[in-house]
């Protein structure tokens, strides 16, 4: 698996197909093989004609683990996905992330206009601004002895998933402590590309998609139908309203 360094921080990549390049920005504890690999959104994409770049977050699957919080403030996370264009020589690519992924992306959108054709904001609505989805619970839950010693339910849904994808789970809980700044509602209206929100109708994590589209000036909403946070990730509706999405970029 081919990786870069960012700094002193390695990141780990895989690069697929031909065509206008689309960069995935994975979740919260899972990786580009969980998020992107086994839904088939890589085949798919590579298929539907599209260069396919996905990264590891920095503590997520093959890429560094940090443990200083500081070392995961939202910005610097995003930043790893321009270093990443960069290394490949990729002036401008539609960037689709999966809640963590799309709150980095969002700020993208935010702080680099000029890198994206368009930002998918997938597995994040209001909650962008206002927040909810994993907080201190789940951190604890992270470093908790074992799955039996976490009580909270949220946290226990974490936990399971950090244990079923093998991760370094004290990475986690520094990049779950790094990563919570929101963003103001007033920078998510000030975002001018072209942008899709695509949220499970069953997901309690996220936020309303609908409320974060009318944040976003022209920005569209496409409701997974009965769908929660990690179950809409792999959704046929999911899939082809956003190679519909795509195909209607410039």
């Amino acid at each position: 698996m081919p990786s870069f360094h960012h700094g002193d921080v390695e990141i780990a990549y895989l690069d697929e197909g031909e065509g206008e390049p689309i960069v995935l920005v994975h979740g919260f504890a899972s990786s580009k093989n969980v998020n992107w690999v086994y839904p088939t959104w890589v085949s798919d994409l590579v298929k539907a004609g599209r260069r396919v770049i996905a990264l590891d977050n920095r503590g997520h699957g093959d890429s560094a683990k940090l443990y200083d919080a500081e070392q995961y403030e939202i910005a610097i996370m995003a930043s790893d996905v321009i270093a990443l264009m960069d290394h490949l020589g990729i002036a401008r690519a539609d960037i689709m992330g999966y809640s963590l992924g799309s709150r980095m992306t969002a700020i993208l959108a935010l702080q680099n206009p000029d890198r994206l054709r368009s930002a998918i904001l997938g597995g994040i609505g209001i909650g962008l601004i206002e927040g909810g989805g994993p907080g201190e619970n789940v951190a604890l839950a992270l470093e908790a002895p074992s799955l039996e010693d976490v009580t909270d339910p949220v946290g226990r849904t974490f936990r399971a998933f950090a244990d079923q994808t093998r991760s370094d789970r004290a990475a986690l809980a520094a990049c779950l402590r790094g990563s919570r700044r929101l963003m103001t509602r007033e920078e998510a209206a000030a975002i001018r590309v072209p942008v899709l929100v695509a949220v499970g109708s069953k997901d309690e994590i996220a936020g309303s998609a609908f409320a974060l589209g009318k944040v976003i000036p022209g920005s569209e909403v496409l409701d997974i139908p009965n769908r929660d946070h990690m179950r809409a990730v792999g959704d046929k509706v999911y899939k082809t309203g956003v190679i519909d999405f795509l195909s209607r970029r410039k």
